[in-house]
């Protein structure tokens, strides 16, 4: 039986924004990318996967990757609007739809694997960091990654019985497109964008998580150090900010860069509960100021578990080895 088709993902942006500046978070750069991609690729054509669909970002760098790999496999080339933004992930990710992967591997932040979902809600993903503040990656050696999605991919495991659908936040406003957000979605009393990265505790008015881990860093944290919830609970959790608030905790909402937030309200909310309120405000989704929301502009957040699955490196390599996927006879 041939191997199914392996989407490949880089974003040439992630590991470079203001954060690298203000906060202490690592830098990567393209060239570390492509070494990443080139060793996921190496570990999936081992345990079996030739067939790869790759998004043509604008400085090649999955393509490159293949090219410097050398090995007989087949690529197909996905192109992408390469605006150098947001959107090629978005546009590239419904156009690897239609090449049927079983699932892609995405290397990036936080914000790169909201794009793509963006693009293919039920996709299923393997994330991978690049930098230091991302929470919906996974941390991985890449040749370990690669392989596991080259056990899916050739059939040496179901992929029902390794992947996990994780939770997603669907966002309503009021009169334009809706909008997700996978970790965090937050809302700040900013009336503009700005720097789109979120790096000032006093302007933040709400925090809407998926998961509130007090090993992370970010928004997530914010929760995580009072009242942790895990990615299995079936729920999310609330917390309403203000200068006199109950509650007080000093926070990393990014690496290196600690801040005090009052916390007035902490409220657990259960899938398909809906909380409402409404501008004006900046709304923040996974770390970054996206969308500006006018005066009485209504705004509506659920969370559910309706969105991606993500692939289980662990249980993969697990399950493949005791079914002894990886001899050789």
């Amino acid at each position: 039986m041939a191997a199914q088709t392996i989407g490949i993902v880089a974003n040439p942006a992630s590991g470079k924004d203001v954060r690298r500046l203000v906060a202490r978070a690592s830098v990567f750069d393209n060239r570390e990318k492509c070494a990443i991609i080139r060793r996921a690729l190496s570990g999936a054509i081992n345990a079996g996967g030739d067939r790869f669909a790759f998004l043509d970002d604008s400085h090649n760098i999955a393509g490159s990757a293949l090219e410097e790999l050398g090995e007989d496999c087949h690529a197909i080339r996905v192109p992408c609007l390469q605006t150098s933004s947001a959107l090629d992930t978005v546009q590239g990710a419904r156009n690897l739809q239609e090449h049927d992967c079983i699932a892609t591997l995405i290397l990036g932040g936080d914000g790169t694997s909201r794009a793509f979902v963006k693009g293919w809600r039920n996709a299923v993903l393997l994330p991978l960091s690049t930098g230091t503040n991302n929470v919906f990656p996974r941390f991985a050696e890449a040749t370990v990654a690669g392989a596991a999605l080259g056990v899916l991919a050739s059939g040496g495991v179901d992929i029902d019985e390794v992947t996990v659908p994780v939770k997603i936040i669907d966002i309503e406003i009021e009169g334009e497109e809706p909008d997700i957000a996978l970790i965090d979605a937050v809302v700040t009393r900013d009336r503009f964008i700005g720097s789109r990265a979120l790096l000032d505790g006093d302007a933040i008015e709400r925090i809407f998580l998926t998961r509130a881990d007090p090993m992370a860093v970010g928004m997530t944290s914010v929760g995580g150090l009072i009242a942790p919830l895990s990615e299995s609970e079936d729920a999310g959790l609330h917390l309403t900010i203000g200068s006199r608030g109950k509650y007080k905790v000093r926070a990393p909402i990014a690496p290196g860069l600690y801040e005090t937030l009052k916390i007035k309200k902490i409220e657990t909310v259960l899938f398909n509960e809906v909380i409402e309120l409404k501008g004006p405000c900046v709304l923040a989704f996974d770390g970054e100021r996206e969308r500006e929301v006018q005066d009485d502009q209504k705004i509506r957040m659920s969370v559910s578990r309706s969105g991606p699955s993500v692939l289980d490196i662990e249980k993969t390599m697990h399950l493949a080895a005791c079914r002894k996927v990886f001899i050789r006879t």
